[in-house]
C-alpha cells in the first residue's frame, strides 16, 4: 500500500465511522475477559464542548482504549444530565424571545416545550465528544430523566422517606430571588465587591452602656435575635446574658456566648440573624433563639413574621419599610440609624459576594421550608469504606480534604422550585397528610378514606438524580446483567470542585442502596488555563471552543496538547504554541513511518526476532522495553504527562534522530537491510499501540498501513505490546550511549571549526576503546573516515566518556572567521561578567539584596569567568 505524502486530519471522522460500524465501541461480554467499566459524568443537555471537556471525556476514553488493548471486556457508558436550571432557563429566555413565557404557559406546556427542545438540540455535546474520537458505547447511552432512570430516582426517594433519611425542614438555603429557586454551591460563584462596613451602636436594656457591632448588611438588622461575644473574651465580663434593645425596633435581644465570633476582630461582637445567614442559623439551633424572617421570596422587606408572632409595636416598626427590596432597604435604614443616634461610622470594606451562575443575581441566604436528605447517616459508610482503601483518589491529597468534608457534613437541602426536573413524590391530602408514592393512584391507596389533592410542586435538586448515575445507568434497581458484571465501576474522572457536591453523594447513594462503592479510582483532572493563567471563560472573553481546534488541526492535536499536561499536577495550559508542537510531532510520526514503511518490502513476522542483532539493534530494542514499562505503569498511575514524555523521547530521539540515521547504511544494503527492517518495524508497531489511547485517529491510520503479518484488523483491537525481558540488554544499552555522547562531543567540536553540520569532512582523530561503535561515531559525526591517535599538527581536542577526539586545523578552515568571532563573543563575554563583578563588590547592594540573589550572580559570574577563559585559550590557539 502506498502512503501518502502527509497526513490528513480529515481521516478522523472515516475512522471514527469504521470502528462505530465494526462494533468496537461496546463490550464484548466475554466471561474470559475481566471486565472494566467508566460511567461519563453526564454532560448538561444544555452544554457544548468547552476546553474543560476536552480534557475530561478523552482521558476517559484514554483509558478505555488502554485497558481494552491489555485485554480487559471495557464499557465506558456516555449519557446526559436533565440540567434543571441550566435547561429552564434557556427555554424560558427562548419563550421571552417569543413574547411568552414559562408563567404564561403554565407547568405541563412548559414542560413539553422543554422536551421539544431536548429532541432538537439536546444532543450537541455527544455528538462533540464523537469529533474527539472518544470510543463510548452510545448503544447503552442514558438520560437523567429517561423512563427507567426517572423510576429508579423515585425509588430513592421513596425508599429514604421511608427511613426518615428524607424530612422536610427548615434550614438557610442558597436563595436566587430572580429565578424563585434555592440552589446548590456548584451553581453559585464568588467574587469580591466594594462595598461598606457599618458599625452600629445596640444600647443595653438597662442603660449600662452600649454594644458596637459591625455589619456590611444592615437591612437584616430587623431580623436581628442577639449579639453574641466569644466566650473567651474579657471585655464582655460581667455583660453577657443582659439584655440588649434592637435601634430601630425596639426588639429587646440577648447579649451571648458563642464560639462562633472572633475576638481578634473589631469589636469581637457579632449580631445574629439565623434567617439570613448560615452561621447565624447554627449559632440560633445552638441556643434554641427565634428565626424571624424579613426578607420574602423577591429580596423585598415583608414584616408578615412579626405581625405574626411579635408584638404590635415591633410589627409596625418593621413595616415602615415594607415592600422595599433589600438594597433599597438597607439606604432607609442607613438613614434612619443615623437619625437614631445608632450609626457610629461607615468605612469602605471588601465584601465577599455569592452570584448565581446562571441568572447573576446575588444569593439571598433565606431560611426556608425546603426537603433535605440526613448526610451526616448517610456519609458514615462512606468514610469507612474511603479509610479502608475502596475508594482512592488521585492525587491522593484529595483523600483528605474529602474526608474532612464528609467529616463535618450537614443535611442536604434537594428540593429546587423548578418545574423541569424531578418533581417530588410526595402527595398531600386536604388535612395536611403526606404520602410517597410512584404515582397519584399509588399515593391515593395509602390515604385510604383521605383524598390526595395535590402532589409536592418543586422538584429535586439535579444532583440528587445525578448520584445514581454509576448504578442506575446500568439498570438498577434491577439485578441486571450489566449491573452484575460491570459495577462497581473502576474509575471516575472528576473536577475538583465537584468532589463534596457529586463525589460524595454518589458514594453516599451507592454504600447506601447498593452496599459498594460505586468506583475503586477517583481522578482529579487538571484545570485547563490560558497561556498567561488566566481562566477560560465565555462571558470573560477567554474561552477558546474546542471545536474550532478540532476543525483546523484535528482531534488528535488537541488531545495531545491536552493528556500531554496530565499527571499529579492541577492546573495546565493551553496554547497555540502547544497545538504546534502537537502538530510537528504528528508530522514526525507521519514522516519517520512513511520512511520505515518505503525501506520494508516484505511483510514481517514480529515474533521472529532476528538472530543477528548488532549493539545498536539491540540498543534499540531494550529502550524499547522500558520505554513500555514507563508508559504501561504511567498510564496505570493516571500520569499521562509521563507517559506522554516517554513515548516522545523514544520515538523523536532513540528511534529518530538516532536509531533510523545510524541505520540507513543497512537499508541501503540488500545484504543487510533485513534486520534493521525488522527492529524499525517491531518499534514502530509498538509505539503505535501504545499511543494510541492518546492519538487514536494518525496511529490507526498509519498501523492499516504497516506489512505486519496476522496484525489485528483495527488498531483499536490490537493487543497491547508484550515485550519480553530477554530484550532488556543494559551492555548494549550503556555501550551505544558511550558512543552517542562521543559523537555529541564530536559535533560540537566540528561546531568549533564552523563546519557545516551532515557535510562530509574528511578525517577525525580518536584515541581510546570505542568497541563496536566506530561505525556510528564516523558517521553520526560525518566523517569520511576516523584515524587512531592524534594529528602532528596544530588540532583542537575534546574529551567524552574517556575517548579523546581531535580535528586539524588545516587549510579547509577559514582562521579569519574563527578568529572574529571569537573576539566578538570574548568581548561581549567580558562586559558581561564586568557589569555583574561590579555589582557584587557594591557593598551597598550586597547588603540589601536577597541571598538567593547573591548567589545567583555570584553563579553566574563563575560561569562567565570560565567562558572567558575558555576563549582565551581558543583565542591563543587559534592566533587571534
Amino acid at each position: 500500500m502506498e502512503i501518502p505524502n502527509r497526513y490528513d486530519a480529515s481521516v478522523e471522522a472515516s475512522w471514527y465511522a469504521k470502528w462505530e460500524q465494526a462494533g468496537l465501541f461496546a463490550p464484548s461480554g466475554d466471561p474470559n475477559k475481566k471486565p472494566y467499566s467508566i460511567t461519563i459524568p453526564p454532560p448538561n443537555i444544555t452544554g457544548s464542548l468547552h476546553m474543560g471537556h476536552a480534557l475530561c471525556y478523552p482521558l476517559q476514553d484514554m483509558l478505555g482504549r488502554f485497558h481494552r488493548m491489555l485485554g480487559r471486556d471495557v464499557l465506558v457508558l456516555p449519557g446526559q444530565d436533565h440540567a434543571g436550571i441550566a435547561t429552564q432557563s434557556v427555554v424560558d429566555k427562548q419563550l421571552r424571545k417569543e413574547g411568552s413565557s414559562a408563567a404564561a404557559l403554565g407547568r405541563e406546556k412548559f414542560i413539553e416545550r422543554v422536551w421539544e427542545w431536548r429532541k432538537e438540540s439536546g444532543d450537541t455535546i455527544l455528538h462533540q465528544f464523537r469529533s474527539l474520537g472518544c470510543a463510548f458505547d452510545w448503544s447503552r447511552s442514558r438520560f437523567t430523566l429517561d423512563e427507567e432512570y426517572a423510576k429508579a430516582v423515585l425509588d430513592v426517594f421513596i425508599n429514604w422517606y421511608s427511613r426518615g433519611l428524607i424530612f422536610r425542614g427548615k434550614r438557610v438555603v442558597n436563595w436566587d430571588p430572580k429565578l424563585k429557586t434555592t440552589v446548590s454551591d456548584i451553581e453559585t460563584v464568588r467574587e469580591t465587591r466594594k462595598g461598606k462596613l457599618y458599625h452600629l451602636r445596640y444600647p443595653f436594656v438597662d442603660g449600662s452602656g452600649e454594644v458596637v457591632i459591625a455589619t456590611t448588611r444592615p437591612e437584616t438588622m430587623l431580623a436581628d435575635v442577639a449579639v453574641a461575644v466569644h466566650p473567651s473574651d474579657s471585655r464582655y465580663e460581667g455583660k453577657v446574658g443582659k439584655m440588649l434593645k434592637l435601634p430601630l425596633v425596639g426588639r429587646e435581644i440577648p447579649l451571648l456566648a458563642d464560639i462562633y465570633p472572633d475576638p481578634e476582630f473589631g469589636t469581637g461582637a457579632v449580631k445574629i440573624t439565623p434567617a439570613h445567614d448560615p452561621n447565624d442559623y447554627s449559632v440560633g439551633v445552638r441556643h434554641n433563639l427565634a428565626m424571624p424572617v424579613i426578607l420574602d421570596l423577591d429580596a423585598k422587606v415583608s414584616s408578615a413574621y412579626s405581625q405574626e408572632h411579635e408584638s404590635a409595636e415591633i410589627a409596625g416598626a418593621i413595616a415602615v419599610y415594607e415592600g422595599l427590596d433589600r438594597y433599597e432597604a438597607r439606604k432607609k435604614i442607613v438613614e434612619d440609624l443615623e437619625a437614631a443616634g445608632a450609626l457610629v461610622e461607615i468605612e469602605d470594606h471588601e465584601i465577599p459576594i455569592i452570584l448565581s451562575d446562571r441568572s447573576g443575581e446575588v444569593i439571598e441566604p433565606l431560611l426556608s421550608e425546603q426537603w433535605f436528605v440526613d448526610q451526616p447517616k448517610l456519609s458514615e459508610p462512606v468514610i469507612e469504606g474511603v479509610k479502608k482503601g475502596e475508594i482512592k483518589f488521585h492525587p491522593d491529597r484529595y483523600e483528605r480534604i474529602f474526608l474532612e468534608w464528609l467529616e463535618n457534613i450537614r443535611d442536604w437541602c434537594i428540593s429546587r422550585q423548578l418545574w423541569w426536573g424531578h418533581r417530588i413524590p410526595v402527595y398531600y391530602t386536604e388535612d395536611g397528610s403526606s404520602f410517597a408514592a410512584h404515582s397519584w393512584e399509588e399515593a391515593q391507596a395509602q390515604a385510604g378514606d383521605k383524598k390526595i389533592v395535590k402532589q409536592d410542586d418543586d422538584v429535586l435538586d439535579t444532583w440528587f438524580s445525578s448520584g445514581l448515575w454509576p448504578f442506575a445507568t446500568m439498570g438498577w434497581p434491577q439485578e441486571t446483567a450489566d449491573l452484575e458484571r460491570y459495577y462497581p465501576t473502576d474509575c471516575l474522572i472528576t473536577d475538583r470542585n465537584i468532589i463534596n457536591l457529586w463525589v460524595a453523594r454518589m458514594a453516599m447513594m451507592s454504600y447506601d442502596l447498593v452496599g459498594k462503592s460505586p468506583f475503586a479510582d477517583v481522578m482529579i483532572y487538571a484545570t485547563v488555563l490560558r497561556e498567561d493563567g488566566r481562566r477560560m471563560s465565555k462571558s470573560l472573553g477567554t474561552g477558546i471552543d474546542p471545536m474550532t481546534v478540532i476543525e483546523t488541526l484535528g482531534a488528535d492535536v488537541l488531545r495531545y496538547t491536552l493528556l500531554s499536561q496530565t499527571g499529579q499536577n492541577q492546573d495546565l495550559r493551553y496554547s497555540e504554541r502547544k497545538n504546534e508542537e502537537a502538530r510537528n510531532f504528528c508530522n514526525k510520526i507521519w514522516n519517520a513511518t512513511r520512511f520505515v514503511l518505503l525501506n520494508v518490502t516484505e511483510e514481517q513476522d514480529l515474533d521472529a526476532v532476528p538472530v543477528e542483532l548488532e549493539e545498536v539493534d539491540r540498543w534499540l530494542l531494550s529502550k524499547l522495553v522500558r520505554t513500555e514499562r514507563e508508559v504501561r505503569s504511567s498510564y496505570e498511575g493516571y500520569d499521562l504527562q509521563s507517559a506522554c514524555q516517554a513515548m516522545y523521547r523514544f520515538f523523536w530521539n532513540d528511534v529518530c534522530d538516532w536509531y533510523i540515521e545510524v541505520s540507513k547504511p543497512r537499508l541501503n544494503d540488500p545484504a543487510m537491510r533485513a534486520t534493521p527492517q525488522w527492529v524499525l518495524l517491531k518499534a514502530i508497531d509498538a509505539f503505535l499501540k501504545m499511543f494510541s489511547p492518546v492519538m487514536p485517529h494518525i496511529t490507526e491510520e498509519l498501523y492499516s498501513y504497516l506489512p505486519i503479518k496476522g496484525k489485528s484488523a483495527f488498531l483499536m483491537s490490537a493487543v497491547w505490546p508484550t515485550m519480553p525481558d530477554s530484550l532488556l540488554d543494559a551492555q548494549a544499552e550503556a555501550g551505544i550511549e558511550r558512543v552517542f555522547e562521543a559523537t555529541r562531543a564530536l559535533r560540537a567540536l566540528r561546531a568549533e571549526l564552523d563546519l557545516t553540520p551532515m557535510k562530509i569532512a574528511p578525517v577525525a582523530y580518536v584515541e581510546g576503546d570505542l568497541g563496536n561503535g566506530e561505525f556510528v561515531l564516523r558517521t553520526q559525526a560525518w566523517f569520511e573516515k576516523l584515524e587512531k591517535g592524534r594529528p602532528s599538527g596544530k588540532h583542537v581536542s575534546t574529551t567524552s566518556s574517556g575517548i579523546d577526539m581531535h580535528l586539524p586545523i588545516d587549510d579547509s578552515i577559514d582562521l579569519d572567521k574563527i578568529r572574529a568571532a571569537i573576539v566578538r563573543d570574548l568581548a561581549k563575554t567580558t562586559q558581561e561578567a564586568e557589569k555583574l563583578r561590579g555589582r557584587l563588590s557594591n557593598e551597598q547592594f550586597v547588603s540589601r539584596a536577597n541571598p538567593e540573589i547573591i548567589e545567583r550572580d555570584r553563579a553566574a559570574l563563575a560561569e562567565l569567568d570560565a567562558k572567558v577563559e575558555k576563549l582565551n585559550a581558543r583565542q591563543a590557539l587559534f592566533g587571534g
